[in-house]
């Protein structure tokens, strides 16, 4: 079996996984980061919407974009409605991810695709298995879990994700262009809500609800009635064009540093756990984990990345906390749902509040 060493394996290229990688390589370290598919941000698992800092944070440029948004309407079941102003845009999640991927290879991190990272030893080896189904020993000086919201770095050390939400979506012809984003809230979607994202003459059309408020089959009923329900508002119009489905993280894992082993972005919770926002969030957290990485690395010193756990929470501890705590209340009073839904949503005054 091979063996290669490096100063930081990154597993994982998402947004979190390939500013890691990008932002490690940029400064000096040499970075190897997989991923297990064969083409980066293949398939979608994302509503594509990006709050406006992020772009400019990038500076990638705008291919990736599809739609600017000037806010967010959220729908209440009867019909009355609440505008929030939250400019940002819509865009193709692929090619985001390909840009950030082309990016931390410009910068000089080596990409392998198709290549699974299977196992880790107690010395922190790696074992990986490439497309070909060869397999290589990997000695990093530091490890970056970016592998999404059931990350398998994450088991490897026995940090996970503990409240997991399901998405579904389908993609639909827009009956009329849209300028913001919107959010439906119904009794019927447990402690979740349902949304209508425009994507130029297309939208994408989903909701998220409780882990244990509907079985698969049940999921997709309730994604058809919700399409349904916009088709007789006069919303989309037709049969959809494409469907996904993933995992939402709603709450924050305890710790995002374990020895050599950084999470980030989903694989850490990083993820609002009320809206489900998290891509502002990963390529936050994977910039931060990368410069970490390579500082850590470069100085044979796994104590440097406490400095990550510092700045990741300075960013966004607070927010995260909150949300996580009005989640639980959510769940708690869904009965008094006229009530619930202003505590626990972002878009009223009373989400800022004391917690009741």
């Amino acid at each position: 079996m091979k063996t290669l060493t490096c100063d930081v394996l990154v597993v994982g290229l998402g947004p979190a996984g390939s500013s890691a990688a990008r932002a490690a390589a940029k400064a000096g370290a040499e970075v190897l980061a997989v991923d297990r598919r064969e083409a980066v941000g293949v398939p979608v698992q994302c509503a594509e919407y990006v709050p406006a800092q992020l772009v400019g944070q990038l500076g990638l440029g705008r291919e990736f974009i599809v739609q600017p948004i000037r806010g967010m309407r959220t729908i209440l079941p009867d019909n009355s409605e609440r505008l929030t102003m939250t400019p940002g845009f819509t865009i193709r999640r692929d090619l985001l991810d390909q840009t950030l991927a082309r990016a931390a290879a410009d910068a000089g991190a080596r990409l392998a695709l198709s290549t699974r990272a299977k196992t880790m030893a107690p010395d922190r080896t790696v074992i990986l298995r490439g497309k070909d189904g060869g397999w290589m020993r990997v000695q990093p000086r530091v490890i970056v879990g970016a592998d999404g919201p059931r990350s398998k770095v994450g088991r490897w050390v026995g940090a996970v994700n503990r409240n997991l939400l399901p998405g579904v979506q389908a993609t639909l012809r827009l009956a009329a262009p849209l300028d913001c984003t919107e959010v439906y809230f119904d009794p019927g979607l447990f402690a979740g809500y349902g949304w209508c994202f425009p994507k130029g003459e297309l939208a994408n059309v989903g909701l998220g609800v409780r882990r244990d408020a509907a079985h698969p089959d049940a999921l997709r009923g309730l994604l058809r009635g919700f399409v349904e329900r916009l088709r007789r508002a006069g919303k989309v119009v037709g049969e959809p064009v494409a469907h996904a489905a993933g995992w939402i993280p709603a709450e924050p894992v305890r710790r995002a540093v374990y020895g050599n082993v950084i999470l980030a972005g989903d694989a850490a919770g990083h993820t609002h756990p009320i809206t489900g926002a998290g891509v502002f969030a990963a390529v936050s957290t994977g910039e931060m984990a990368g410069r970490w990485a390579a500082r850590a690395a470069a100085a044979g010193d796994p104590d440097l990345l406490a400095g990550y756990v510092e700045e990741w929470r300075d960013l966004l501890a607070d927010t995260l906390d909150r949300a996580a705590r009005r989640r639980a209340l959510m769940e708690e009073r869904w009965h008094d749902f006229d009530r619930a839904i202003p505590a626990c949503w972002a878009a009223y005054r009373e989400y800022y509040a004391p917690a009741p």
